[in-house]
């Protein structure tokens, strides 16, 4: 039973423990109770599973029920019902629907969502057959406020939990999928629905729209690399057109959307700091072990004896007014794992398929299936290297065939070094291109459209004669690169056995600064040494014409 895409994705977790059992059908109903139901009908379209009709739903026998909300009817089911959690345990304070109007300032006088008689009775019984709780502490609090409601919980873990840290050898390659390279970090935005979070007011003034372009400025971009993860409640609830116009500047400096149903938890895995607020995925994040900075507290919005509030209460506050990078740098180098949120987040880590489903097919009073339960594991994401198609400033300083380089969307206060402009061609503003000491694009090289590198590059110097050097990426590790008058073509080419593993682009930033500081290069061809996130990328320079 889908209340939204929020408690539709903690749902398809377990869609699994039913596979290969043949005595068993499964249905989908929608409850219509949410303000957000962008992206339910995408949803069951990938399920491929029979809908009912909310009303049918309600008049139809079944053995399980199993919701991760408590919207809708829910006490009007036919049949056994279990309600799984949709965030970290159950943590925020928030007042049935129907139930009257919030009083101002009241947050920490209302009740917990899906811990207390608001929410599990009706008509002053309980009505949940089982409450599936991650961990004992919740029982603690079940029974301080819904005693009635205590011989309802069962003891499951975590399922969402659990497919994390199934997933966490391949860290590697989900950082591979996001096109994160040696080097570089990880930097995770992530923000819960509620106008307290980090993508709302943050409880004050906007923080998220100010942040943004600082935060592109003052990191680097060969040093790190951002990506969004937003609530589906926001996703869907503005529309993700809305949210990719908001954020248009931003992914035109490199940030990128992260699928909040399908890919949040890989994201997380590969991160190397979390930039976010008082929900879940901080929560989880902390968890796993990840550092955690927190942009938004969300004061007021939480169950003080929740352990969430006690993390939110200890862990260390992005200062928005303070530069950002000296702070994501100690936020990554400083940390030390917070023991709380791993003890907190399940008491049972890695059984919760094995608890779920004996708890399941005793409610549908079937024997279970022989074979162990177990879940999906999490999927490897779609290649989605970064793309920068804002200006560049580009920062170098040259020793010889050693050069270090630094890029950023802006102009990082301090900064030292010669400077130069590189801009994409598919940059938003045309005049940007006249400007530009080194244009790039992406291309296949037999790509018909731009007539390969050597036609592009060509073109390139033709049309805009401040331009010194054209740019052809043509892979992941290699570039042609035209020089303006008699520098004449060449290759670029990573030393990947010697550990490079940077952006093409750089690399031509680097030789273009190079040749302009006299360099020149042989008939057997010339190595670099590039210098930028942390490390030393060696690459090869021939001459092709």
């Amino acid at each position: 039973m889908v209340h939204n895409v929020t408690s539709a994705g903690r749902l398809m977790d377990l869609v699994p423990l039913f596979h290969d059992d043949f005595r068993v059908q499964v249905l989908v109903t929608s409850t219509g109770s949410s303000a957000f139901q962008g992206g339910i009908r995408e949803l069951f379209r990938e399920l491929q599973l029979p809908e009912l009709p909310w009303e049918q739903a309600l008049s139809t026998p079944v053995d399980l029920a199993i919701s991760a909300s408590f919207g809708g009817e829910l006490d009007q089911i036919q049949g056994n019902l279990t309600v799984v959690s949709h965030g970290a345990g159950y943590t925020k304070r928030l007042g049935k629907p129907g139930a009257g109007s919030r009083e101002p300032g009241a947050g920490s006088r209302e009740p917990t969502f899906g811990l207390s008689s608001e929410w599990l009775l009706a008509g002053g019984r309980p009505f949940v057959d089982g409450l599936v709780l991650s961990h004992p502490e919740q029982v603690e609090r079940l029974a301080a406020v819904c005693a009635d409601a205590v011989p309802s919980a069962v003891l499951a873990g975590d399922p969402c939990f659990d497919r994390m840290l199934a997933a966490r050898p391949y860290r590697d390659r989900f950082r591979r999928a996001l096109g994160v390279r040696r080097g570089q970090r990880l930097v995770v935005l992530n923000s819960t629905w509620n106008p307290e979070g980090f993508f709302g007011s943050g409880g004050g003034q906007d923080v998220l729209p100010g942040l943004l372009p600082r935060l592109a400025a003052e990191l680097p971009a060969d040093d790190y690399r951002l990506a969004a993860v937003l609530h589906p409640n926001i996703w869907y609830g503005h529309g993700p057109g809305q949210i990719r116009a908001w954020l248009d500047r931003a992914r035109r400096n490199g940030l990128t959307l992260i699928d909040p149903v399908h890919a949040w938890r890989q994201a997380l895995l590969a991160a190397d700091l979390v930039l976010g607020d008082f929900g879940a995925v901080s929560y989880y994040a902390a968890a796993l072990g990840t550092p955690v900075l927190l942009a938004a507290d969300g004061a007021g919005v939480l169950d003080t004896e929740a352990p969430l509030a006690e993390f939110v209460r200890r862990a260390p506050r992005l200062d928005h007014r303070a530069p950002l990078l000296p702070q994501v740098e100690r936020g990554i180098s400083g940390h030390r794992p917070d023991p709380g949120p791993s003890g907190f987040v399940t008491s049972e880590p890695g059984r919760s398929a094995e608890l779920l489903r004996r708890h399941f097919y005793a409610s549908m009073d079937l024997p279970e299936p022989s074979g162990p339960a177990s879940l999906e594991p999490l999927p490897l994401p779609p290649y989605r290297p970064g793309k920068v198609t804002s200006p560049l400033h580009v920062r170098t300083r040259v020793e010889g065939t050693d050069i270090v380089v630094e890029r950023s969307a802006g102009h990082p206060a301090g900064a030292a070094g010669e400077a130069h402009l590189a801009v994409h061609e598919e940059t938003r503003h045309p005049g940007d291109l006249d400007v530009a000491d080194v244009i790039t694009r992406a291309g296949q090289v037999d790509d018909p459209r731009l007539g390969g590198p050597a036609a592009w590059t060509d073109e390139v110097l033709r049309l805009h004669p401040h331009c010194s050097t054209a740019v052809y990426v043509t892979g992941p590790h290699t570039c042609v690169v035209r020089g303006r008058g008699r520098r004449g073509t060449f290759r670029l080419t990573a030393d990947t056995d010697a550990g490079a593993d940077a952006d093409p682009a750089a690399y031509a930033s680097a030789f273009h600064v190079w040749l302009a500081h006299g360099g020149l290069v042989p008939a057997r061809g010339v190595v670099l040494r590039m210098h930028t996130a942390g490390g030393v990328h060696p690459f090869h320079v021939k001459a092709i014409g």
